[in-house]
């Protein structure tokens, strides 16, 4: 894999033909939404094709599968676009395998609300292990809400061999948690079992294969509470023969330009689960101070700790692929960011003929451009290095694998570099 640099002058056809790729397949790999009018320091993912093949009338993503000695969610990996289709058309080429020397099989989580485009679940899933679906809010009696059904999407998991997990937390959608509700549901054993045979029939009826509990809000004095809480809980649902992980997001200070993380004893919580993610923290950060978003030196920091007191097989990275759009000057508590994606900073960039910058240390892009208004701005996200980056910290401290805060929107690039990294596993009959 090659991830090219956009230079001044540089055209998405300079490229194709420098790396001997049609342009077509460039743009279509790396999910490009301004080929007539590149960024200078635009991401583009270069992987050579290792066998390509032209489809025949009457062949099947099983029939070709099988014929290559491959799987149809490989297949599908390797051609995404084609999950938007409902038939494959003659004499169209896609990709049985690339020049890659993919390392290992890890383990894959995407968060999804219940409300998710279907076409973006159904081209995301063959990229998954584990499906959490964020739709049950607890009460403090131990009562569990649901949002919506999420009968379609238990079903659509299982079809593409991903496990379902119910996600439960105190959190609203906007990312805030009831600090009360957490405190309620610690300090009462009743409670809790309410809780957990709340959630035990939800799982039942519902088919999911196990449960993601976000446990909010840890702080050096409530460790303890919560290891026993979870104790209780992994006893019951391991014994029900369901699987249990956790979603933690590490104590951090994010109101200043330079982000730390508190050292916890999450080590009291791993022999209890089957593995914890440690996910962003920039869940409900658009307040926060202009920086990257979970920089990869402060990131590597947290994980030697991490790594030091938990197996790094029970671990999962977290990995965000949003952007943030801050108004400067910035005013702490007053200022709120705007949630972007990357193709959508791009675009900004090349409107204004801006260079985006890169922070090697944060492994992060970013630019400052002015709106039409006057008013400066500044763009902190994450392009095909920041994934690259993220990716091999997998490998780095043999974790058990990457987690994805949301799936809600499907981001070309980020996917297209995990896949020349890893094989995914699989945990359902029909993976």
């Amino acid at each position: 894999m090659i991830i090219h640099i956009v230079q001044p002058g540089e055209t998405i056809y300079s490229i194709s033909e420098y790396y001997s790729i049609p342009v077509d397949r460039l743009i279509l790999e790396n999910g490009i939404t301004n080929p007539a009018n590149l960024a200078i320091g635009q991401t583009i993912v270069i992987v050579q094709p290792e066998t390509l093949y032209t489809l025949q009338a009457g062949v099947t993503l099983e029939s070709i599968a099988l014929q290559h000695g491959t799987t149809p969610m490989e297949l599908l990996r390797n051609n995404p676009y084609l999950s938007d289709r409902d038939i494959i058309y003659a004499g169209e080429t896609i990709v049985i395998r690339y020049q890659t020397n993919k390392i290992r099989t890890i383990a894959t989580i995407g968060y999804a609300f219940s409300y998710i485009d279907k076409s973006v679940l159904i081209k995301t899933l063959p990229f998954l292990t584990y499906l959490t679906i964020f739709n049950y809010r607890v009460t403090s009696e131990g009562e569990i809400i649901f949002r919506a059904d999420d009968t379609e999407l238990v079903n659509l998991a299982k079809i593409y061999g991903v496990a379902p997990m119910m996600f439960v937390s105190t959190m609203a959608e906007d990312g805030i948690v009831s600090r009360e509700v957490s405190y309620d549901i610690l300090i009462n054993p009743a409670v809790q079992d309410r809780l957990i045979d709340n959630a035990l029939n939800i799982m039942k009826t519902k088919g999911f294969y196990g449960i993601n509990i976000y446990v909010e809000n840890i702080t050096y004095d409530n460790i303890n509470v919560i290891a026993e809480y979870l104790k209780r809980a992994s006893e019951i649902f391991h014994s029900q023969g369901y699987k249990i992980l956790i979603t933690i997001t590490p104590a951090t200070n994010i109101d200043t330009p330079n982000v730390s993380f508190e050292k916890i004893d999450y080590s009291k919580l791993y022999g209890f689960v089957d593995g914890i993610i440690f996910s962003s923290y920039d869940w409900a950060r658009s307040y926060s101070y202009p920086n990257a978003i979970f920089p990869v030196n402060i990131l590597s920091g947290f994980l030697d700790y991490i790594v030091s007191i938990i197996p790094p097989e029970k671990i999962f990275l977290g990995v965000t692929a949003l952007g943030y759009d801050w108004t400067l000057p910035y005013v702490p508590g007053a200022t709120e960011a705007t949630i972007i994606s990357y193709n959508s900073a791009v675009q900004i960039a090349a409107e204004n003929g801006i260079p985006i910058q890169f922070n090697e240390a944060a492994q992060s892009p970013f630019f400052y451009y002015m709106n039409s208004d006057g008013n400066l701005h500044v763009v902190w996200t994450k392009d095909a290095r920041s994934f690259n980056a993220r990716a091999g910290l997998v490998e780095e401290y043999n974790l058990q694998g990457l987690s994805f805060w949301t799936i809600m929107r499907f981001d070309t690039q980020m996917w297209f570099v995990i896949n020349t990294q890893y094989y995914i596993e699989k945990l359902m009959v029909n993976g």
